[in-house]
């Protein structure tokens, strides 16, 4: 079973479990979490080969929707389900594959297509830190600032390291060699018919006009909304206006 953080106790309305993306953990979304858990418990999860969840072999977006499946059951489910990016697409996929258990569905800055970027320069910096020559976080910054093309990350994938342990808590090379699955995205036959939430940052390009006729065919009932001046990190980039959308939309669509 997935490791999870729950914030806030049951309510009338339905809980809200969240999916965070690739390199991301439970941790990450605390804040967002916690303001959101004011009306409805709000569950987060380590995806699998993040955080304090198992480490296996493989990372497929099946795999992870079957991971989803279970913590939501584990929960007493359906709930409303919220993934960004990675998290995004395992939420998509358990929407196609078990509508059963999702009650409404939001996609954070992701639409079901293979991309054709890579983000293994991000694994291959993180593995190449020394961590025997790592006594505190800025250490593991420092190495990791003369790898990585975008400073602004560093702070992030730093959330992934247990110093005291000198371990990344994050399965390295498992996300390596799946990259391909983690970039892409299964071919589904499943419709889901339930109300949907694209939500977008304004300057990403993650989720395109050219997208839609795709995402119209798997969530017919799919509505869009962008955050004005967020990129793909919509959440960590503009989190008020973020958890504002998210809270309208739910209390509107319920």
């Amino acid at each position: 079973m997935l490791n999870r953080i729950d914030h806030g106790a049951s309510t009338d309305r339905p809980g809200l479990l969240i999916a965070h993306g690739l390199y991301g953990s439970a941790r990450n979304w605390g804040v967002i979490a916690r303001r959101l858990s004011d009306r409805r418990r709000v569950s987060v999860v380590d995806m699998r080969n993040h955080g304090a969840s198992p480490w296996f072999d493989t990372h497929s977006y099946e795999d992870m929707a079957a991971d989803l499946a279970e913590v939501i059951t584990d929960l007493g489910g359906p709930l409303d389900v919220l993934g960004h990016s990675m998290g995004g697409k395992a939420a998509m996929v358990l929407a196609l594959t078990r509508p059963d258990l999702v009650n409404r569905l939001i996609v954070a800055d992701v639409a079901p297509v293979a991309y054709g970027h890579s983000q293994i320069q991000y694994v291959e910096a993180m593995q190449a830190v020394d961590l025997a020559r790592v006594e505190r976080r800025s250490d593991a910054g420092a190495q990791l600032l003369e790898r990585v093309d975008d400073p602004a990350l560093v702070p992030f994938f730093l959330q992934a390291l247990d110093v005291k342990q000198k371990r990344w808590m994050l399965n390295l090379d498992t996300l390596a060699r799946e990259m391909p699955k983690i970039l892409g995205f299964p071919g589904i036959s499943g419709v889901y018919e339930g109300k949907c939430l694209f939500l977008t940052g304004a300057r990403s390009r993650y989720v395109t006009p050219e997208h839609r006729p795709r995402i119209k065919a798997l969530f017919p009932r799919a509505q869009f909304a962008k955050i004005p001046g967020a990129g793909h990190w919509l959440h960590a980039e503009k989190p008020r206006e973020f958890e504002a959308a998210v809270r309208e939309w739910l209390d509107r669509s319920g």
